[in-house]
């Protein structure tokens, strides 16, 4: 990374046409749908891109189309979170001869690991990357989560550039950026969307926010109006953010609801098909006219969507 990364930088979902096959089409349009609407930047194979379920040849194909389509027009993150360090190591490789800008990390999800544990499988796995990386903290998914000291010891290394936050505790966000405060260098992003405006207000760098698939120019604009202190624009948006949470993700009340409603609302915007890796399941008819009336009540697109006959 030439410079520090700030912005919006969507966690891309992986379009497919079934189990082991890349959408490429619909992953062009994706990415030119998101370039579009002004990010900062792109993470595919995070949580928001079924990274884990994916395999090693599908994860492969996956970098190297979103290297070619986006031709360094925003940095590209690639995620290598994996219970095996040797296969982190093997994808990190793949996203740097691809041309990738940085990998992302989240801690190894079998084995419950104490601190210094995951400190030390962090200060392995550095010495072995050719990229800059992120730390990604998802408590929800891995049973850990890195303690401010340890990630301060973590980034002790250069190539430890910034940090990834989807736990949804602000006290444990503002917790991080005060342990880092005095590295002006290290950037901290959120996942949680309906926290990115006030985070930012407050010094963070940005947001690795899944509605911004969906809706690019509302993140963007949010996350610009949070970063000029304009108080009444924040306020405004903010309001469209928390509907986009309270309606579309909130569809169908499974485990996996959001990841599940992000694609079914990119089907019916005629962007990508609506195919999840397994074992997660499409939308019902009755659960996709949901989504669709949520994005017909936001107002924000101007796509005709595609209803089912």
């Amino acid at each position: 990374m030439k410079q520090k990364l700030r912005g919006i930088v969507p966690p891309l979902i992986t379009p497919l046409l079934d189990n082991d096959t890349l959408d490429i089409e619909g992953l062009e349009r994706l990415i030119e749908h998101v370039i579009e609407g002004g990010v900062h930047g792109i993470f595919i194979l995070g949580t928001t891109g079924e990274g884990p379920s994916l395999s090693f040849n599908l994860q492969t194909k996956m970098i190297q189309e979103s290297s070619r389509i986006l031709n360094g027009r925003v940095p590209l993150l690639v995620g290598i979170s994996h219970t095996s360090i040797v296969e982190s190591i093997r994808l990190s490789q793949v996203a740097y001869e691809a041309g990738a800008d940085a990998v992302v990390s989240a801690p190894p999800y079998y084995f419950p690991l104490e601190q210094t544990e995951l400190a030390m499988f962090y200060e392995n796995l550095v010495r072995s990357l050719e990229l800059p990386l992120y730390l990604y903290n998802m408590p929800g998914m891995t049973k850990v989560s890195f303690a401010p000291s340890t990630i301060r010891r973590i980034a002790e290394n250069p190539k430890v550039i910034g940090f990834k936050d989807s736990s949804g505790n602000g006290t444990y966000f503002q917790s991080v950026m005060h342990a880092m405060r005095d590295r002006s260098d290290f950037s901290f992003f959120i996942g949680p969307e309906e926290m990115m405006a006030e985070v930012v207000m407050m010094g963070a760098d940005g947001g690795v926010n899944g509605g911004a698939n969906i809706f690019p120019k509302l993140y963007v604009d949010l996350y610009n109006s949070a970063f000029e202190g304009n108080i009444t624009e924040v306020r405004r948006l903010q309001e469209k953010v928390m509907q986009v949470s309270s309606t579309i993700y909130n569809v169908g009340k499974y485990g996996s609801s959001f990841l599940m409603s992000v694609k079914c609302a990119l089907s019916v915007l005629g962007i990508c098909n609506n195919i999840l890796e397994q074992p997660l399941m499409n939308f019902s008819s009755k659960e996709q006219a949901e989504v669709i009336q949520a994005i017909e009540d936001l107002q924000l697109i101007k796509t005709k969507v595609q209803r089912s006959s």
